[in-house]
């Protein structure tokens, strides 16, 4: 689906009561965002949130509408909403979450930092999530103008995550036997 806005500027000029932004700014090599936050990909925020925690700077863009939140995203190579990308810019590496469709409960693994990625990979594995790499090239977080990628190093991560995975980790109590937040969150932090 094509995005409403090509950019920040022309996002808040049509509809600028219609999100909310969080920058953190701890002073870390990371910075954990959710550039699609808040009602945009439900789930992501919380995500964010959790891997961060009180050590690493967090940003979240977030929609925050009765409904048609969608039109506020900006796709992540043009994503350019001034205090993310400075506090993106600023960091080592960015890590970032985002949601997309599918069936399962999969995370798909993309970005440039492959030496992380595999990491991350090898301790999500490890703690009973499914990882894979998406098919369309557009959510693999590859290119060099992906907000993942604008860190210093020029590398970063770019999570996709099926609904029904993010659904279930921000409900533990609907699956018990399946890994929870607190794995996932170990198995990033874990990597980094």
């Amino acid at each position: 689906m094509k995005d409403k806005s090509i950019n920040f500027a022309a996002l808040a000029d049509a509809e600028p009561d219609a999100f909310s932004i969080t920058a953190l700014d701890r002073g870390s090599d990371v910075c954990v965002i959710a550039p699609h936050g808040g009602k945009i990909e439900p789930g992501t925020s919380e995500l964010a949130r959790a891997v961060a925690s009180d050590t690493w700077s967090l940003y979240l863009f977030e929609g925050r509408k009765n409904s048609g939140n969608r039109d506020l995203h900006i796709t992540s190579t043009t994503f350019n909403e001034p205090r993310g990308d400075a506090l993106v810019r600023k960091s080592e590496v960015a890590i970032a979450f985002h949601g997309c469709s599918g069936e399962g409960e999969t995370i798909f693994l993309g970005g440039l930092h492959k030496r992380l990625i595999e990491k991350m990979g090898r301790n999500l594995l490890d703690a009973g999530f499914a990882v894979a790499r998406h098919n369309d090239p557009d959510l693999q977080g590859i290119n060099i103008a992906n907000i993942c990628n604008r860190g210093q190093s020029g590398m970063g991560v770019q999570f996709e995550m099926t609904i029904a995975l993010r659904d279930r980790l921000k409900n533990p109590e609907r699956n018990s036997e399946h890994p929870n937040l607190s794995d996932l969150v170990d198995a990033i932090r874990r990597a980094i």
